[in-house]
Parts: C-alpha cells; sequence; structure tokens
C-alpha cells in the first residue's frame, strides 16, 4: 500500500494524481489545495476512471489526511506566465511553501517530499532549511526535465532509441544549467564522435551544435508555454518516474535538487547533480569527473541561485 500527497491541483498536480493513477504506481492518493472545489473535481474525475485501472483510493482532503503518506509532492505556488522567469516567483512562493510547511510535516514527518513547484531550485533550498526534515527526504524535481528534453532531442537527431541516450543537465532548473558535454554518450561512444560513428546505412549526421542543442533544452519550457499557456504532461512524467524510484528497492541515477555540502566547491544551495535516488531518499551523490569549464559553470549556476536567495526572506 502506497500513499502519495500531492498539495496543489492546479494542472501539473492533477496531471501527476492521474498519471499515477493510470500507472498503478499508488493505492492511494490525496489531493489537497486552497481551493477545495477545485480538488474535489479533479480527484472525483479521475477516480471516475479507476474501474479501468489498477486499484486506487484518490480523494480531496486536508493537511490531516496526508497522515502516514509515504510521499508528499509539492506543486503549489503560482504559476510562472508567458515571459516570466522562473526566478520571478520566488518570493511568492517561498511564502507559499514556508506557510505549507509546519502544516503537512507534523501530518506526514516520515514522508518523502518532492518540491517540483518552481524556482524549485529555491523551494528546495526552503524546504532544507525551515523543515526540519533530514535532507535525504527532501528532493526537488530539479533538472531531471531538463535531461528528459536533452536526451530527447539527442534521440531526434541521430535516429536512436532514447534508453541509448546517456547525457544530463546540471545545475539550476533555468537559465543557467548546462549540460556537461564531457560525460555525454551514445551505447558509450562518446558524443563528440557520434556523428561519425553512427553514419551509415545511408544516413549522415552532421557535427552536432551544442549551443543549440541546449538552447533548446532551456527554451523549451518557455515556448510550450507560450503556445498553450502552461507545462504538465512532461513534468508529470518526470515527477513519476522520480516517485517510481524513490519506491523501488534499486538504486538509480538521475539529476534532481538537493542540498551542496562542498561538492565541486559548492555549499548551502540546492541544485541538481547526480544523485543516488531508492527507498532511503537522496541518499548520495554520484560526482563523475568535469572539466574545469563545467566547474566553473556548475559554480556559476550556484552563484546565481545565491544571488537570489540573498535577496529573499527565508
Amino acid at each position: 500500500m502506497i500513499k502519495v500527497t500531492i498539495i496543489g491541483t492546479g494542472s501539473v498536480g492533477s496531471t501527476i494524481a492521474y498519471t499515477m493513477a493510470v500507472t498503478g504506481l499508488a493505492s492511494e492518493i490525496v489531493m489537497i489545495d486552497v481551493n477545495n472545489e477545485k480538488a474535489l473535481g479533479e480527484a472525483l474525475d479521475i477516480r471516475q476512471g479507476t474501474p479501468f485501472c489498477s486499484p486506487c483510493s484518490i480523494y480531496a482532503g486536508s493537511y490531516r489526511d496526508a497522515t502516514d503518506s509515504d510521499i508528499v509532492i509539492i506543486t503549489s505556488g503560482i504559476a510562472r506566465k508567458p515571459g516570466q522567469s522562473r526566478l520571478d516567483l520566488a518570493q511568492t512562493n517561498v511564502n507559499i511553501t514556508k506557510s505549507i510547511i509546519p502544516q503537512i510535516t507534523l501530518y506526514a514527518p516520515l514522508a518523502y517530499y518532492v518540491i517540483v513547484s518552481n524556482p524549485v531550485d529555491i523551494l528546495t533550498y526552503t524546504f532544507c532549511k525551515c523543515s526540519g526534515l533530514p535532507e535525504s527526504h527532501i528532493i526537488g524535481s530539479g533538472t531531471i526535465l531538463d535531461t528528459a528534453r536533452l536526451r530527447s532531442r539527442l534521440s531526434e537527431y541521430y535516429h536512436i532509441n532514447q534508453r541509448n541516450v546517456h547525457a544530463y543537465v546540471m545545475g539550476e532548473h533555468g537559465d543557467s544549467s548546462f549540460v556537461p558535454w564531457s560525460l555525454a554518450n551514445i551505447s558509450n561512444v562518446p558524443i563528440e564522435e557520434c556523428s561519425e560513428s553512427l553514419s551509415g546505412g545511408g544516413e549522415v549526421f552532421p557535427p552536432l551544435n551544442y549551443e543549440d542543442v541546449e538552447n533548446y533544452v532551456r527554451k523549451s519550457g518557455a515556448r510550450v508555454i507560450e503556445r498553450k499557456g502552461a507545462t504538465f504532461y512532461a513534468v508529470s512524467i518526470s515527477v513519476c518516474h522520480l516517485v517510481k524510484c524513490l519506491l523501488d528497492g534499486i538504486d538509480t541515477t538521475m539529476t534532481v535538487s538537493t542540498m551542496m555540502h562542498g561538492e565541486y566547491g559548492i555549499d548551502d544551495v540546492c541544485l541538481s547533480v547526480l544523485n543516488v535516488i531508492g527507498n532511503r531518499g537522496a541518499s548520495r551523490k554520484v560526482l563523475p569527473e568535469l572539466t574545469d569549464k563545467e566547474v566553473e559553470q556548475l559554480r556559476h549556476s550556484a552563484q546565481c541561485l545565491k544571488d537570489v536567495i540573498n535577496n529573499l526572506s527565508i
């Protein structure tokens, strides 16, 4: 029996609940929102389709209903508008998160907390500083979506299965993120050799333009928001994958946002590097060797976040 509480029933929170129900990830889902009617409607809409899925109890509730939750997912906050950066949301969503923390941790002190609301790195930092929970229990969705976008783009470019693509986005979930290309490979072929290695059989791949790919990854969310007003499908699939890994007995590495304690010379900020995720939460970090330039990029991303944090009331 797996119990998940989702705080915030906007497009992201509701789509996460729907995806969990369809995939059978949870046996009980509590949906909490300041707009209780919205939560009631979303829960009812999903619940009425569950006879065709794995058995799952889905209902709108209060913080008290989160008691004994295994996982709590935070999606509440003001959504990003077209043309608005994630960091513009910072103080408003920090205040919302700080108001939620004592209410939810009172009833679910042992749960793993997955922070999805933006700016996710700053809200993950806020949760670490204000909740009193073990840091291993606090995980920001970070750049798992950015990494998925990167792998999707490389897969499309080289006409290869996404499972054969190994590449990551690190740093802030935002404009200062970067791709450590020294780690990127397709089936153990370093990315700089892929155009030559994979050409053949009538297919020819020009050398990859790294800058174009990174811009594609950074701007994908904004482009979706411009076209349809919000992003929620890809992030919901990513979060459900993270939840599945938290429930598995076999540890999985992924780029999620956690507190840094001197890794790569970075301290007292949350951002995404490779973490080991499993049924002990974010149990440890994996620290592959980066080039000097990549370490500099990671430190720059950390400083961008610290500059914002220093101007916030947390």
